[in-house]
């Protein structure tokens, strides 16, 4: 299904591109690493704008870098859980601009599909919360897999035989990942990261609508 657009298939990014949690985050870890009793330093939102986008494992290793592999595995699990905990209970609206609308509006004409560094069941809360659980066909993640992202797009792009697809996210790490898979990359300029090469550029999430040909 693509109506003669561009793309036959949209993959999205989360943080950075769907939504910004980081401001809800950093309070849920801070308050995981106060339970916990590591001697691990405390966070906020431009840590965790520096960090999404790369794996769990990675973020840990970066944050707290003191902690022995497994302090950091422990630590990380209760942040991710307090985290949950968190967002689920969030009455804000914390999407950017224009997300929402757009993926239901193009989701007559093509199909999206989210792939991202995340935990699993971080995705499915952010559909729920969202309202975006029946616009999204397919998604994959490094907690479900424990693989990164280029081969989790590439997973993605398989499964659903997409022959021309698009990756919208915000960082390099993005870019580099799609690079690798051979898929397009759109930058969403708003997030959290600065871009070197890219196929297209978002200044807000409904740009995307011309980038697709809609």
């Amino acid at each position: 299904m693509n109506n003669g657009l561009k793309y036959d298939g949209i993959i999205l990014d989360i943080d950075g591109t769907i939504w910004n949690t980081t401001g809800i985050v950093a309070v849920a870890w801070n308050r995981a690493i106060d339970i916990s009793g590591f001697p691990a330093r405390k966070v906020n939102a431009q840590d965790l704008q520096r960090e999404f986008g790369k794996t769990m494992d990675v973020i840990a290793s970066n944050l707290w870098p003191n902690l022995s592999k497994a302090e950091q595995e422990i630590l990380l699990s209760n942040c991710c859980s307090e985290e949950h905990i968190a967002l689920k209970e969030n009455t804000l609206d914390i999407t950017y601009p224009g997300v929402v609308e757009t993926i239901k509006e193009l989701s007559t004409v093509t199909n999206f599909f989210v792939v991202s560094n995340c935990q699993d069941g971080y995705i499915q809360l952010m559909l729920k919360k969202t309202g975006l659980e029946s616009f999204v066909k397919d998604f994959e993640c490094f907690g479900r897999t424990g693989k990164g992202k280029a081969e989790n797009i590439m997973m993605v792009v398989q499964r659903n035989q997409l022959s021309s697809p698009l990756y919208v996210g915000d960082i390099q790490g993005d870019a580099d990942a799609c690079r690798q898979a051979g898929v397009p990359f759109a930058w969403a300029s708003y997030g959290f990261g600065e871009v070197k090469e890219y196929a297209a550029k978002l200044n807000v999430f409904s740009d995307l609508k011309e980038v697709v040909g809609f």
